[in-house]
């Protein structure tokens, strides 16, 4: 009984100690020292600057004509008298709770801000609360008050990116009183980058039957407060962005003052706008959703190492960053989700508005996509997938029609940097491409053959419902016909070379293919040829398939040529492909069979060859690093290198630099950089937990050091929670018990 309280004692401790809150004592200089505080589908920026309390606005979705991922504005509160011009200050990240609280004592005046979002209702809460009398002031500003050129750089927020045609400007927004609210909206043009696209590469004929995310988009919101009325308008500028400001005052001095802005769009399936809210039980129905959020899923670290702990805690972090689009429509953008700031800030040179990211708000980009994805199975969060799936199948259409229109085949071809409408980025796709150049290809020497991303998502999909027995059969139709383009499109260009489709072997010929980004013009790339046999295999252990589906897939399989392997130093590794004709980028997919495929790893045949891989391939030591999307902290867990997982890992989730500790970034990227949190979750969890088939392995790549207690989520709805304390397992829970005996504990 001693030992059992002991330990339950050191988890609740620990608990404390590592899910702890952020604070800070002092004001912020600006925007980039701003918190995120997230709920449903929104994401908000909160500091506080002079005395002023300051949120950017985001929402999931909000694509203007351009593609550009807007922000919905800037909200602004201001108390009278100030408590926030004393000596003392605090803002902090409630985390359990998932809301920040600012507080602030100016002699014997003293005040409290909770700013929170309704993790139900698309609504942003200011609740203030003082000891004394005060007026609230609360300002919507915005630097859309009238149409605005992009010029150069600044196009990298949208679809034209650096080869805008002709003049590209961002619409004004329609902002106005009405009564005592603030109103805001943006209404796309009838015109979109989309109708460009399709104009571009020749399927304005297929145009009237394909999706169409931007056409008559509109989106915005309403801004009021209890017991305010309109105070007038004003301008400024912030930083290098000018703007414009409509202001609600309290009608009268009072203790207690709420603001709530609810956030609009025309995709939304009904309007609140009307319904009475009752912001306290809204408030208490929010903390309940979070504190079962953290109870979900969990690593806290526990160490003599300070960075150890940077690392449970920057793990929580990103975490609670990504559940700020628990329920959106689309997914988290691997480029900074919904918690950017002023550009200027991460690049002195980007003197342009809050609503830049770089690399695009609508555009796709996979290889990033992915990692902000692939951590949500083992933290259990399978409903937050749901968004980055339906990307796919709400694209399927397009994706097919192109493939005919191209090349007169069936499949869906999915290329990276990928529209939110499913076609090619329109820059990526070649402006002044030849005339006669194939017309479904990139004109593209980073991303021409590169179509197997999707495959991730697919497995993805079916790991659903491996890990959670999710009901996936809407989900067939997108990855049969992934698969089916790499079959039909490699036997069509076969029959462009010659007589015979398949090779001596009965082997479909994958060329040219590439693996990832950087080995061009690739023979039998080992990363697809991973993700094929993975997907087909998976796809064949389906309880729901029909026999026949099974037949087509295991006939698939066979067709699929093996892995490539090459020497170092004398010893077998892998090979990123049979043959390639270029490098291009710093990835290396001669360890994809590794990870996302897991084809080999920790208790697999063939592990020495893949730790030869990484130990010895000139490429793979020449490219490794920990920044923004690189994933070897992955591969090393997955491999069992325990040093070099912690070590990599460790670089992976250290505080960013930035005052938020989990905004890192820019890496190749943005910042907040998402790829980054997401490639170090991922790494987190494979040092603790790995599975293969029905076994279980704990702590394959875990530093004895590192006390930890968490929770992970395995196959076939099972959960493992442990505390590891002096390299020591100390209690253990598996859900169902029967799961018990599939654990092997790799620390022995």
């Amino acid at each position: 009984m001693l030992s059992v309280l002991f330990v339950s004692l050191w988890l609740n401790n620990n608990t404390q100690a590592q899910q702890r809150n952020v604070t800070w004592t002092s004001q912020s200089k600006n925007s980039s020292e701003s918190m995120p505080v997230g709920g449903g589908d929104i994401g908000i920026n909160v500091w506080v600057e002079n005395g002023e309390i300051y949120l950017y606005l985001s929402r999931s979705g909000t694509f203007d004509e351009n593609n550009t991922l807007l922000k919905l504005g800037r909200v602004k509160l201001k108390l009278s008298p100030n408590p926030f011009e004393g000596k003392t200050f605090k803002q902090e990240l409630i985390l359990k709770d998932g809301y920040v609280q600012i507080t602030g004592i100016n002699g014997k005046l003293n005040a409290q801000v909770n700013v929170w979002i309704d993790v139900f209702k698309p609504i942003v809460n200011l609740e203030v609360k003082s000891n004394n009398n005060i007026i609230a002031e609360a300002s919507y500003e915005s630097w859309r008050f009238e149409d605005r050129v992009t010029i150069g750089k600044e196009n990298n927020q949208n679809s034209y990116k650096w080869a805008p045609q002709g003049i590209v400007k961002t619409s004004k927004d329609e902002i106005a009183f009405n009564g005592n609210k603030i109103e805001f909206s943006h209404q796309n043009n009838a015109e979109t980058v989309f109708d460009v696209v399709v104009k571009q590469q020749g399927l304005e004929s297929y145009k009237s039957t394909m999706f169409n995310p931007l056409k008559n988009l509109s989106f915005g919101g309403v801004m009021q407060g209890e017991n305010m009325v309109a105070a007038g308008n004003y301008t400024g500028q912030y930083l290098s962005t000018p703007y414009k400001g409509w202001t609600i005052r309290s009608a009268k001095p009072s203790t207690s003052n709420q603001i709530a802005i609810l956030l609009k769009s025309s995709r939304d399936n009904n309007s609140i706008e009307n319904q009475k809210y009752n912001a306290t039980k809204s408030f208490a129905a929010n903390k309940t959703w979070w504190n079962n959020y953290w109870k979900k899923s969990f690593i806290y670290i526990n160490s003599s190492d300070s960075l150890a702990n940077q690392v449970g805690k920057n793990y929580q972090l990103f975490r609670y960053m990504l559940g700020a689009n628990a329920k959106g429509d689309w997914p988290t953008k691997f480029n900074g989700g919904l918690f950017t700031f002023d550009p200027q800030l991460t690049d002195t040179s980007f003197k342009f508005t809050p609503d830049f990211r770089n690399w695009g708000g609508g555009t796709h980009t996979a290889q990033n996509q992915r990692l902000v994805y692939w951590p949500m199975l083992k933290s259990g969060d399978f409903e937050m997938m749901k968004p980055q799936f339906d990307f796919y199948l709400n694209i399927l259409k397009n994706a097919e029609i192109r493939t005919e229109a191209a090349w007169g085949h069936k499949g869906g071809s999915f290329t990276e940097q990928i529209e939110n409408f499913g076609l090619p980025n329109p820059t990526e796709y070649g402006w002044k491409r030849p005339a006669d150049f194939n017309k479904g290809m990139e004109y593209n020497a980073w991303l021409e053959y590169e179509w197997d991303t999707v495959l991730e998502f697919c497995m993805m999909i079916l790991e659903t419902e491996r890990y959670n027995g999710e009901n996936i059969q809407k989900y067939i139709p997108l990855i049969e016909s992934s698969l089916t383009f790499f079959r039909e499109h490699y036997t069509y260009l076969a029959k462009q070379r010659g007589a015979k489709t398949l090779d001596a072997n009965g082997h479909l010929v994958l060329y040219p293919s590439s693996a990832a980004e950087t080995y061009k013009m690739a023979y039998n790339a080992s990363s697809t040829i991973a993700g094929l046999k993975t997907v087909l295999q998976r796809l064949t252990e389906i309880k729901s398939a029909s026999e026949e589906q099974k037949q087509n897939w295991k006939a698939m399989l066979n067709t699929i040529p093996p892995i490539s392997f090459r020497e170092f130093n004398g010893k077998p590794t892998i090979s990123p492909a049979k043959l390639w004709e270029r490098l291009n980028n710093t990835e290396s997919p001669q360890l994809y069979p590794v990870f996302p495929w897991g084809i080999y790893g920790a208790g697999k045949l063939g592990l020495d060859t893949a730790i030869n891989t990484y130990q010895l391939d000139s490429d793979v030591l020449k490219f490794r690093s920990h920044i923004g999307w690189k994933q070897d902290n992955i591969f090393a867990a997955r491999l069992g290198l325990t040093d070099e997982a912690a070590r990599l890992t460790t670089l992976k989730l250290k505080d960013s630099g930035r005052r938020f500790p989990a905004f890192w970034g820019p890496g190749y990227d943005w910042t907040p950089d998402h790829n980054w949190g997401g490639s170090g979750m991922i790494g987190l969890q494979e040092m603790l937990m790995q599975c293969d088939g029905t076994k279980i392995l704990l702590f394959p790549a875990w530093p004895k050091t590192w006390d930890v207690h968490f929770k992970l989520y395995a196959p076939y709805q099972t959960t493992v929670e442990g505390t590891l304390k002096n390299g020591k397992i100390e209690s253990l829970k598996v859900i169902p018990e029967s799961r018990r005996t599939d654990i092997i504990n790799m620390l022995k």
